[in-house]
């Protein structure tokens, strides 16, 4: 069998794609995995990286700006969709696909539509609690539509099409159990807390992490802190904490670095992310029963981010924290107010549990194979 999965622009649209090709490998050894992605985006590093072949198309998201720039914009974007149309056709005439798998992004976009027109199955699979504008576009063409939330399906107008199956995650997050993580990384018993605001780094909330660790200082370094910069936070942000006095290399109770290459074992060995909350990290937070600290994106389109973080909050698995209600001396008292209750810490991991699906990349290869008998 050959499969296509197409995704794209972020970690959080990718590794779930990676997560359901490693499943299917494993069912299938012999089948054929073909990812699409846009030029220039993180797919170009991760899908090689997991093994994959990888063909990229030019691509530009939409934007929503009513200004002569903006509508630029989106005529580039509409005649780099036209293009990538024509380019993935070509490709599926070649690849001969059974199913094509799309997990989001504006990458997933135009490989989706030509699957549809040439009447190869697709699904697409929406990680965010409300549709992001590929899955809007495409929901009405694609042959099923799998959401992560039950609480997402009232917003399809064919819900008979449309399946709960979960967010799929690297299978490290299922088993990794705090003392074997914290043993493997050489961590002591300080309190662990991990903070990540994704593969490029929020500019504000790194900025705001910066004065937290400030604090930490000023507290005698009451935890142990891994934080991951981001791209462009690497740039920027060592320079700005030697300037606030602290001596990094000498400072073994922060450890700050670009990117975390090893998240389950990392998010195991914590005893309370801080994050923000794409679908992704909501539901590797779910699956490792972490505790988290969310503090939603103000910039994506239909306010994404804070659904996810509600569906958590809301029902104490996690606590929500608006960026702009969010600065150093705040996250400090909400870390210390969950590391001094320690039961309030093992109901919010018990009701996380409960909360995700821990075979859901399984439960999409069940729906794949479904269509390829359709």
């Amino acid at each position: 069998m050959n499969f296509v999965f197409t995704c794209g622009g972020t970690a959080g649209h990718i590794n779930p794609a990676i997560a359901i090709a490693n499943e299917m490998r494993q069912r299938h050894p012999d089948c054929k995995v073909l990812f699409i992605g846009a030029v220039g985006h993180m797919e170009e590093k991760l899908v090689p990286q997991a093994g994959y072949e990888l063909r990229t198309l030019p691509g530009s998201g939409l934007s929503r700006k009513k200004t002569l720039a903006g509508l630029k914009q989106n005529i580039h974007a509409v005649n780099c969709v036209l293009q990538a149309v024509s380019a993935c056709k070509k490709i599926f005439r070649e690849f001969q696909p059974d199913v094509i798998i799309g997990t989001g992004g504006y990458a997933s976009f135009p490989a989706l539509y030509a699957g549809s027109k040439m009447g190869i199955p697709t699904c697409v699979h929406e990680s965010n609690a409300v549709p992001g504008v590929t899955t809007k576009m495409i929901a009405n063409r694609a042959s099923r539509v799998l959401v992560a939330f039950e609480e997402s399906v009232k917003y399809y107008s064919h819900p008979e099409r449309v399946e709960v199956v979960g967010m799929p995650v690297q299978q490290g997050f299922l088993y990794n159990d705090k003392a074997s993580a914290r043993k493997e990384l050489g961590l002591g018993d300080k309190p662990v807390v991990l903070s990540a605001f994704g593969s490029l780094g929020a500019k504000h909330m790194n900025e705001i992490v910066a004065e937290l660790m400030c604090l930490e200082k000023e507290a005698g370094y009451p935890l142990h802190h891994i934080h991951a910069t981001g791209g462009f936070g690497w740039e920027w942000m060592p320079e700005l904490l030697e300037k606030d006095g602290l001596d990094l290399p000498h400072t073994p109770s922060i450890d700050m670095r670009e990117y975390i290459y090893d998240m389950p074992v990392e998010m195991a060995a914590a005893d309370v992310v801080i994050s923000r909350s794409g679908a992704a990290t909501c539901n590797e937070i779910g699956v490792s029963g972490t505790p988290s600290i969310l503090i939603p994106s103000p910039n994506v389109t239909n306010n994404h981010q804070e659904h996810n973080a509600r569906l958590l909050s809301d029902r104490d698995a996690a606590v929500t924290i608006l960026e702009k209600d969010c600065t150093a001396q705040v996250l400090f008292d909400e870390i210390n107010r969950l590391l001094a209750d320690p039961e309030r810490r093992e109901n919010m991991s018990k009701t996380l549990k409960t909360m995700v699906r821990v075979d859901s990349a399984q439960r999409i290869c069940d729906i794949a194979e479904e269509l390829t008998k359709a």
